[in-house]
């Protein structure tokens, strides 16, 4: 099974030390965002966590940790943009990032480190113009150092819209000429470009439609087959091997304008104070009337000893 780090927050960057409590510990507990007295009990063992993945903004303070984690198998997704402060208000600074990535790749492989460009908006000095010539900077930076690039443009939530009401989706012919652009730069830096869960009439300009987490680059990127049930997506169209997230919302500390994630900037804060590195849950500890329940897991390798090409 996959269990994922990142798609209710920045683990990597804020809850480092936790995590490493947790898995030293080899279990977690994680509420459920909808119903919070109900509780899943995750093991973390190698023995069942086929993959463990992590979607950042900042890897750097997981880097220290990377030997321990050898254990696993891993796969890390690195969001790399070229928003500033008024957009991305606690992310570090770019160079930063792109010199942790590569450290990153290097102790990993290019196969498990991907590069994220995301979201694309229009807005706030960036046209597709902008787009094109911040993105083609950054991709000559990680050449060799990653063979895939996701990208995906900006959904308007309504808490988008209430925290960045400045910014807006490219339009079709404006996507059409980011793709375009995109694919060209790409190919150009030895990456493949995949759109997230849409504009599939990118496909045309060359740009891999099928997922940015689907079972195809998982397999590739730990070198070994999987076998996972079928599931329903979260998303109408969804390609990508979701696994089981271990985060919490309103909980990440980036604070960027476009985040889906956080309702507002004071949750955020009052939830980040109640964080415990030593507790197995990533906010609060326990409480009267949890349910806690554990969760059936199983790997999904199809052959402990069948490996794929990483060629």
């Amino acid at each position: 099974m996959i269990i994922n780090t990142g798609c209710r927050t920045d683990i990597p960057a804020f809850y480092s030390k936790w995590l490493m409590n947790r898995i030293r510990e080899c279990f977690v507990y994680v509420r459920n965002p909808y119903y919070k007295s109900q509780v899943t009990k995750y093991s973390l063992s190698p023995n069942v966590v086929d993959c463990l993945a992590f979607c950042t903004k900042n890897p750097e303070p997981m880097l220290k940790y990377l030997d321990e984690l050898d254990v696993y198998k891993q796969y890390w997704f690195v969001t790399i943009t070229p928003y500033g402060k008024d957009i991305e208000p606690v992310v570090p600074n770019k160079e930063k990032v792109i010199e942790s990535f590569k450290k990153l790749s290097e102790h990993i492989g290019v196969n498990s480190t991907h590069w994220r460009y995301y979201p694309i908006f229009i807005g706030m000095g960036y046209n597709t113009e902008k787009h094109i010539e911040e993105f083609e900077k950054i991709a000559k930076q990680l050449k060799g150092y990653t063979k895939d690039v996701t990208i995906s443009f900006l959904d308007l939530y309504e808490k988008v819209k209430r925290n960045a009401p400045d910014i807006r989706p490219p339009t079709r012919d404006e996507a059409i000429q980011i793709g375009k652009a995109f694919a060209r730069i790409g190919k150009e830096n030895e990456m493949t470009i995949h759109s997230c869960c849409e504009k599939t009439y990118l496909a045309e300009y060359g740009i891999d439609c099928k997922g940015c987490m689907s079972q195809e680059i998982v397999e590739k990127g730990i070198g070994t087959k999987l076998n996972p049930p079928k599931r329903k997506s979260l998303r109408e169209d969804c390609n990508c091997l979701m696994g089981n997230d271990i985060g919490a919302y309103n909980t990440c500390g980036h604070l960027c304008k476009y985040c889906y994630a956080n309702a507002n900037t004071g949750l955020v804060r009052e939830n980040m104070k109640k964080h415990i590195p030593t507790s197995p849950f990533l906010i609060g500890e326990n409480e009267e009337g949890d349910k806690i329940h554990e969760a059936k897991q199983k790997s999904w390798k199809t052959n402990k000893s069948e490996q794929i090409s990483l060629i």
